[in-house]
């Protein structure tokens, strides 16, 4: 028996509504659209991604992470959704909490990208904010992580002025373009989203 609730939502229901973007879990039509803009995108985000598969942008590869997608949000390990702008629905990225750990940790490790003609325009800060808002309220997360190399100052800035705290620097912490490098560490606490902590039974 878990510590703590843990989110039993059905994936195909769940939208989190901003004002100028939404996000919602990836489905099978988003291929194309997903393929387009990472494509598009490739020189802008390889340098902070793990290195790409020579399928990354392939219809099987898609639904393969698709599968994994289904398969962490059935486990309650893992919640991945893309981001949207109201306006228009364009595909602009991604957002996904990853490595969820329940009992007395209550945590994620929160992962984004955005397309490069979408970048420092608000949108990922946005869509940012309706992911936390879910991880604490809807997933009962007491603690949210990520990390980021120390040279993406865009990505450091986005995660400072979301309320993130710097935690540290960790060597070597992941293989990006594979290299081990170096990261900075950051969090943030569902206190710090103006959410209260979710207390243990009987508490």
């Amino acid at each position: 028996m878990r510590l703590f609730r843990s989110f039993s939502g059905n994936a195909t229901s769940v939208r989190l509504e901003g004002r100028r973007t939404f996000l919602r879990p990836p489905v099978e039509r988003d291929w194309r659209s997903y393929a387009e803009i990472r494509a598009a995108s490739r020189q802008f985000l390889e340098p902070w991604e793990p290195t790409w598969p020579s399928d990354a942008l392939s219809r099987d590869a898609f639904y393969r992470r698709l599968n994994r997608y289904a398969s962490d949000w059935r486990n309650d390990t893992g919640y991945s959704m893309f981001v949207f702008e109201q306006e228009s629905a364009a595909l602009l990225g991604g957002i996904s909490l990853s490595n969820v750990r329940r009992g007395v940790a209550q945590c994620g490790t929160l992962g984004y990208w955005i397309g490069e003609s979408y970048a420092g325009q608000g949108y990922m800060r946005e869509g940012l904010e309706l992911l936390l808002g879910f991880c604490f309220s809807e997933l009962g997360l007491h603690r949210v992580e990520a990390a980021c190399l120390p040279s993406n100052e865009a990505s450091r800035g986005l995660l400072t002025a979301s309320g993130f705290s710097e935690d540290g620097f960790a060597r070597k912490y992941l293989k990006i373009r594979g290299v081990w490098q170096d990261h900075v560490l950051f969090s943030k606490l569902s206190e710090d989203h103006g959410v209260a902590a979710s207390r243990m039974p009987g508490s």
